[in-house]
């Protein structure tokens, strides 16, 4: 395979929705696994104090809402641009100066986190320092990954996004498995888990895209660049916020013992969001491209994001006291399974809404950005006020949560219908 001409890695196939269905399949099965193994430090939650789950669970919160998804969809549209268009030189020069960026950027959050250190510790009432130091080294590695994943997905290597998925969460059960049960670290032995499966992620996925990091760069518009990408950043910046925030401002109102429970909802219900993203993933980049069936392959995802939606979220009601058993302690049971139906109800709406979401940005239709951006700004002022006025209601949190992904929903369908 020659390095000068990457475009030979993509796929080739002449029967595009049996390679949809297989390759969304495939995606599929990965977030199964890999989101089972990457989940599983969460049955660590056993053999650890309530305080040091919390503040994992805070700490794994925290490194969730770094804007994760929409620096991958803009590496994955950049990506399958370049590689439509013969400019792969340019795509190599930006990857690498993303890279440098990235690399920048999270020396000035370690500075920031240095200067103010004492305060977060004693205010988000963490064990220790050194485990937030572990979560400052994260920032780079967690935001390398979407870089590179995303122009895995660009170039539609879904086999090899697949197996980074399942890797990194592999390492991420094992390294926390050995500090905490061998070790007894805690809270900080899962989150040097969750650093040992992101590099674990982060290499495999730079490996596999090594032919674009050493091509001869050549220079790029940075203007054109920002204007294709900026949009994309706030409008998949305001929907993962939606999915991710939510835990923050949980911790500012309730107690350790609260939390416990409201984070192994999280963790179970979140899995419905995993589990129907890889058919959004698997559409985007084939949106971007010029494709003649675009309306067969978006109504196929719309129907199918509907269907696992809707049943695995009838299935965690069901299926949800059982589950519970597995990861909670016995105290925790009652109280997990009373937010799981409120959790796996608001995750429905926003899995519909990243269909509607992928497909607006892959058409370029950037005019409900800021409705977006206004909704999640409504969402940070409305949450706090609520539960402000309503203290010990942890279930307000959820009640609130999908009525904005309803209302994401909605907003999106509209601008979708207007675009058609």
């Amino acid at each position: 395979m020659s390095a000068e001409n990457p475009q030979n890695n993509r796929t080739i196939d002449h029967k595009p929705h049996a390679a949809f269905f297989r390759q969304s399949g495939w995606l599929m099965l990965t977030a199964v696994v890999g989101g089972a193994l990457t989940y599983g430090v969460h049955f660590l939650n056993k053999v650890i104090d309530s305080a040091q789950y919390d503040a994992f669970g805070l700490l794994l919160s925290l490194v969730a809402c770094l804007p994760v998804a929409p620096l991958q969809m803009v590496f994955t549209q950049q990506t399958a641009l370049a590689l439509n268009q013969g400019r792969e030189r340019q795509l190599a020069d930006i990857m690498r100066k993303g890279f440098w960026g990235i690399l920048i950027l999270s020396l000035g959050v370690a500075a920031l986190v240095f200067c103010f250190q004492d305060r977060i510790v004693s205010g988000w009432r963490l064990p220790g320092a050194i485990s937030l130091w572990v979560t400052v080294l994260l920032v780079p590695l967690s935001l390398w990954l979407p870089l590179a994943s995303g122009v895995l997905q660009g170039r539609q290597d879904f086999f090899w996004l697949g197996w980074s998925s399942i890797l990194g969460g592999g390492g991420r059960l094992a390294g926390a498995v050995v500090l905490v049960l061998a070790f007894h670290l805690g809270a900080l032995g899962m989150m040097l888990g969750v650093l040992v499966g992101a590099l674990l992620s982060v290499l495999i996925a730079i490996w596999r895209t090594r032919d674009l990091w050493m091509l001869p760069v050549e220079g790029f518009f940075l203007g054109d660049l920002f204007k294709q990408s900026f949009p994309l950043v706030l409008g998949f910046g305001a929907s993962q916020f939606l999915f991710t925030s939510d835990t923050m401002f949980a911790k500012h109102y309730f107690s350790n013992e609260q939390m416990k429970p409201y984070i192994i909802a999280g963790t179970l219900a979140r899995a419905l969001l995993w589990l129907v993203m890889p058919l959004a993933a698997v559409m985007f980049p084939k949106l971007v491209q010029v494709r003649s069936d675009k309306a067969k392959l978006f109504g196929l995802v719309v129907l199918g994001t509907a269907i696992l939606s809707i049943c695995g979220a009838a299935s965690m009601w069901v299926l949800g006291p059982y589950l519970v058993r597995f990861v909670a302690n016995p105290g925790d049971v009652q109280a997990t399974v009373a937010l799981i139906p409120w959790y796996a109800g608001a995750m429905v709406p926003l899995a519909m809404a990243n269909v509607l979401v992928n497909d607006l940005m892959a058409r370029s239709k950037f005019q409900v950005v800021p409705f977006m951006v206004a909704l999640a700004g409504g969402y940070c002022l409305v949450l706090p006020a609520m539960l402000s006025h309503y203290p010990g209601h942890i279930e307000l949190v959820l009640q609130i949560l999908g009525g904005f992904n309803l209302a994401l929903l909605a907003i999106c369908a509209l601008f979708n219908r207007l675009a058609a």
